[in-house]
């Protein structure tokens, strides 16, 4: 099942994956409130067809057709692989930003995501090959996302200074000899622990 919610809408415990679908992060709006699963920048329109596209109605049909051919991308069919399979096995909530719930980049990608769902379930095509299993790529984004989220609020960690091994600091009786043959055994000592440095 797909969902489609804006982003500034409440987020909801039977929303399943949230997945925000814009470029941009949506303005006024915390991580914590927005509690997404995944970001998928890769996934939203190009910025020369957003900025064309602008949020007007009138151009929505032409920027359907232009999006559906920039989600035909190879790069971005994982991706869609990956969000069908979700879809399927259970709730996908795609999240927006735009203030038009009905002409909007979510309401073309839920199309497509319906259209690769609906394939994955017909009949597979005696291709004689092999189907290839689902890249990771979304639960790889997600853990990045997360790494994200815990070194911007963590504290820097201190760095522990390993003392090198080779070079030893020596005591003042080291230093002393007690006898005339200790004497040259500590020039020796010297003479070792200069050239170890």
């Amino acid at each position: 099942m797909i969902r489609l919610k804006r982003a500034y809408d409440e987020a909801k415990r039977g929303d399943g994956h949230r997945v925000l679908v814009d470029a941009l992060w949506p303005r006024g709006v915390t991580k914590e409130a927005l509690r997404l699963d995944v970001w998928l920048k890769e996934i939203a329109p190009s910025t020369e067809l957003r900025k064309w596209f602008g949020h007007d109605p009138q151009r929505f049909a032409e920027f359907r057709k232009r999006y559906l051919a920039e989600l035909s991308r190879p790069a971005v069919q994982p991706l869609l692989d990956e969000l069908a399979r979700l879809a399927k096995d259970g709730t996908l909530t795609l999240v927006f930003g735009a203030h038009d719930p009905e002409h909007n980049n979510a309401v073309v990608l839920a199309e497509a995501i319906t259209r690769r769902r609906n394939q994955a379930g017909a009949p597979a095509r005696r291709s004689g090959g092999r189907q290839r299993p689902a890249t990771p790529s979304i639960a790889r984004t997600r853990r990045e996302n997360s790494r994200d989220q815990a070194s911007s609020s963590a504290p820097p960690r201190k760095r522990r200074r390993d003392k090198p091994t080779s070079s030893r600091r020596m005591s003042i009786e080291d230093k002393m000899p007690t006898s005339r043959s200790a004497r040259s055994t500590t020039r020796t000592r010297w003479t070792c622990s200069s050239t170890i440095r």
